[in-house]
Parts: C-alpha cells; sequence; structure tokens
C-alpha cells in the first residue's frame, strides 16, 4: 500500500518549490516518483519532428516533470496540515492510511 496516491493533496518540503500545494496526477512507484500539478514545472525546447500520426509542434513547451517521493508530503483533508502517514486495520481486515497528527482515516 503506497503512502502517497493519485489524487492526493501533497505539500513540497524541499527544493524551489518548497510550500506549495498541488493535487497528485501520476505515481512511478519503481522509480520512487510523483508528478504533482503545478510543481517543477520546466521548459523544453522541441524541434519539429515527423511521428507516425503526424508532426510535432516545434517551438517551447512547459510540463510538470517528477518530483522525488522523499521531497513531499501528504496533506490531511481534515486538519489542513502536511503530516506523516500511518496504517491501521480495520474490524473487516482492511489497511487504511492515518493522519499521524489527528488520528483520522485518509481513505
Amino acid at each position: 500500500m503506497a503512502k502517497i496516491k493519485k489524487g492526493d493533496t501533497v505539500e513540497v518540503i524541499s527544493g524551489n518549490d518548497r510550500l506549495l500545494r498541488g493535487t497528485v496526477q501520476w505515481v512511478f512507484p519503481k522509480d520512487n516518483l510523483v508528478v504533482v500539478s503545478g510543481i517543477n514545472i520546466v521548459k523544453k525546447h522541441q524541434r519539429p519532428m515527423r511521428a507516425g500520426r503526424g508532426q510535432i509542434q516545434p517551438g517551447v513547451i512547459e510540463f510538470e516533470a517528477p518530483v522525488h517521493i522523499s521531497n513531499v508530503m501528504l496533506v490531511c483533508p481534515r486538519c489542513d496540515e502536511r503530516t506523516r502517514v500511518g496504517y491501521t486495520r480495520l474490524e473487516d481486515g482492511g489497511k487504511v492510511r492515518v493522519c499521524k497528527r489527528c488520528k483520522e482515516v485518509i481513505d
């Protein structure tokens, strides 16, 4: 079970975008990377190329680059603060994520 999932609100804790919040768009668990909307925006200078389906538009493209998962923390939906994530077992045997600050179930 992952501590950060797609759709979670996270806050960046290090780097140029420190203290900014965004929503997780993609998670790459094998590489420990996440893509967060509005965070780590980079520019790529794209050359005009002929692809299989059509032509790629040339120019400067801006997109969100992946951030290492250790540089973001989950924002609790209840207490609205960044927090560590814990786990607890339910009566039916299920496992859920829990906010370490307010002890509220996140999932």
